[in-house]
């Protein structure tokens, strides 16, 4: 199997913009919460309510973005 060397490669600037985000993401949850994803005292139901709300954030947020959009339109 062959080894990537990330440093090496030409990477898409927008697969490094989120890269770099996710570091930003995990060091601001990490110093907010004391914590990382790599925490073992929640359940598979705990993680996959936590993903429930954050997808239905998500939603809500889309449903906002789509009403500007369709108000902007008219």
């Amino acid at each position: 199997m062959r080894k990537w060397n990330l440093w090496s490669l030409k990477v898409d600037s927008n697969v490094f913009t989120v890269t770099n985000k996710f570091f930003q993401r995990s060091a601001q949850g990490r110093m907010k919460y004391g914590v990382t994803t790599d925490r073992s005292d929640l359940d598979l139901v705990q993680w996959i309510t936590h993903l429930q709300e954050e997808l239905m954030d998500a939603t809500i947020y889309l449903e906002r973005i789509l009403k500007e959009i369709k108000s902007d339109a008219t």
